[in-house]
């Protein structure tokens, strides 16, 4: 039997978290390079002030019960945890992933106040106005349902929370439709990344619309964090990943291979970085 998107995602991030967090570290997202993407940091302090920035972008300055949805092994959920003395919870369809996360807490002292399950965004396992801040990073491109995925989330956060949202997006499609040619260029990267398809920020923001979040705001990053995939890149050839590339597997050796996909998509505009932040009423 073919396996249905959900064990698809799994398996790929079983596979491939474990080499993630060896090469590149804990957070499982792009870095930020200032608002033109010039600024040159250290990988790793880029995808923190990634955090910072959505954080200060969003008007977040405290939280105290955070839900992070596609936690992966917990880099975001530890992170605010810390810095706003918060519970976290964190969701992902990966074993893999929970139970490495749930070893990090620990290691961090942070065991006490964090939980890590895996569970599907599409139909949450908590109450409804559970959290006061639901963050999303990097996990929307995955879901295939946009619509149930930010009416979830609405539905957990509290009367007043805040929901934090960045994503793989598309090009604008208002004036023009996607061409062929971008088409074909989007499904590959569907495939190599395990993706039902993305959509445009527009299309997000007037979803989210819909579903009475208010207080919208939307703001197209891409420049600020396409130089990730270079380092990205240029990390990839080291010794060390290359050697856990092949103990990874082929799933994870084709995402590696095709990065390039990412690089030049941005570079034509048609592979974007979007960002959302509203609150519930």
């Amino acid at each position: 039997m073919p396996k249905t998107l959900q064990q698809q995602i799994q398996t790929f991030y079983d596979a491939s978290s474990g080499l993630w967090e060896q090469v590149w570290g804990e957070h499982m997202h792009h870095g930020y390079y200032g608002p033109a993407g010039t600024e040159r940091k250290e990988r790793r302090q880029a995808q923190i002030d990634l955090i910072e920035e959505l954080l200060h972008w969003g008007g977040v300055s405290k939280a105290t019960a955070i839900l992070d949805v596609g936690c992966g092994i917990g880099g975001s959920s530890l992170y605010l945890a810390e810095k706003f003395g918060a519970a976290a919870t964190g969701i992902t369809l990966s074993p893999v992933q929970a139970r490495r996360a749930t070893e990090r807490a620990a290691a961090a002292g942070l065991g006490d106040r964090t939980q890590f399950q895996v569970a599907d965004a599409l139909k949450m396992p908590f109450a409804d106005g559970r959290f006061d801040l639901v963050w999303s990073m990097e996990s929307g491109e995955h879901m295939p349902d946009k619509l149930q995925f930010l009416k979830e989330c609405h539905r957990v956060l509290k009367p007043g929370g805040t929901f934090l949202m960045a994503t793989w997006c598309h090009r604008p499609i208002n004036e023009s439709p996607l061409t062929q040619e971008e088409q074909a260029h989007l499904e590959k990267i569907y495939r190599v990344y395990r993706l039902p398809y993305v959509i445009s920020l527009a299309e997000y923001e007037a979803i989210a619309h819909n579903l009475g979040y208010q207080n919208l705001r939307t703001a197209d990053w891409s420049p600020a964090v396409a130089p990730f995939w270079d380092e990205v890149v240029r990390s990839a050839i080291s010794p060390a990943a290359v050697v856990g590339l092949l103990r990874a597997g082929w799933g994870t050796m084709q995402a590696a291979l095709s990065m390039g996909l990412m690089q030049s998509g941005y570079r034509r505009g048609l592979v974007r970085f979007g960002v959302l932040a509203g609150v519930k009423e």
